[in-house]
């Protein structure tokens, strides 16, 4: 039996053995997809293991999206320009790289929250793993303006400037204004707000003012399940829509299982029913 996986750390949480599960029913593939617990400091042996085993895949979630690129033999475009990976594709000695998280996250806004983005006013908070493999997609979808700020200002100058400099986004960036800020004195109110910071998963505070929210703008939280629940408050206490993370989760799970399998899942279906298990 062809087996999947999903390193992390933490893991135990993670969603995606059971939506992947739900794809293969669905879809009539035969797999198996488990969780597996990766030690801070063992990635790199972890993934070797794996690669070993026979192992056709993985998913990688934090703290492992940036080494995860690193140890692929090929990537996507979409991966070498987050320089962040989140799905492998393990084809006998060859890892190949890809990163799913921004157009799910594209897909999961515009299809099933029924937002477009084009034109909108974007703010997205956090240059880590997570905002670098979401920056190209939010912006191959047109926004009028994208805002990027950091806690670090540094590591949103350095992903803003790669994604400036990349020649297949020259037409995108002639009609949306790319910028990075840092968290100290961001002015002006945007129609999405996006939290790709660690600052749920840390149970810490939302990093921006809620100034920044337009009324009825969309306040999304990558997290989903309790860890959102934070966020979730403030944007519904300052007039905005809230969502939390799930879509995304099942839209790039649908993107990686494609990759691996050539079949496309029903990810509406699946989310439907994910959110009526989790609620």
């Amino acid at each position: 039996m062809d087996k999947y996986y999903v390193l992390g750390n933490p893991i135990a949480h993670s969603k995606s053995p059971l939506i992947h599960a739900r794809f293969a029913e669905l879809t009539g593939q035969i797999l198996q997809y488990e969780r597996l617990l990766t030690p801070l400091d063992g990635f790199a042996a972890t993934l070797a293991q794996l690669v070993q085993s026979g192992a056709r895949g993985c998913n990688v979630t934090v703290p492992f999206k940036f080494e995860a690129f690193r140890a692929s033999s090929t990537q996507t475009d979409r991966a070498q320009l987050a320089q962040a990976a989140n799905t492998l594709k393990l084809e006998g000695s060859n890892i190949h790289a890809d990163n799913t998280d921004g157009v799910g996250l594209v897909n999961d806004i515009q299809n099933n929250a029924g937002v477009a983005l084009a034109g909108r006013d974007v703010l997205l908070i956090g240059a880590g793993g997570a905002g670098a493999g979401v920056l190209g997609p939010l912006l191959a979808a047109r926004p009028r303006r994208l805002v990027l700020v950091n806690r670090t200002r540094a590591k949103a100058d350095a992903l803003v400037e790669r994604h400036t400099a990349h020649a297949s986004l020259q037409s995108v960036l002639q009609k949306t204004e790319l910028l990075a800020h840092d968290l100290q004195g961001l002015e002006g109110s945007f129609d999405v707000i996006i939290n790709a910071s660690a600052s749920s998963l840390a149970g810490a505070g939302v990093p921006v003012d809620s100034r920044v929210l337009k009324p009825g703008a969309l306040a999304y939280d990558m997290m989903y399940g309790p860890a959102a629940a934070g966020f979730m408050t403030w944007a519904s206490e300052n007039g905005a829509r809230p969502r939390d993370g799930l879509g995304m989760l099942v839209e790039q799970a649908a993107e990686s299982f494609e990759l691996w399998r050539n079949v496309r899942p029903p990810s509406a279906q699946v989310l439907q029913e994910m959110r009526a298990l989790l609620t």
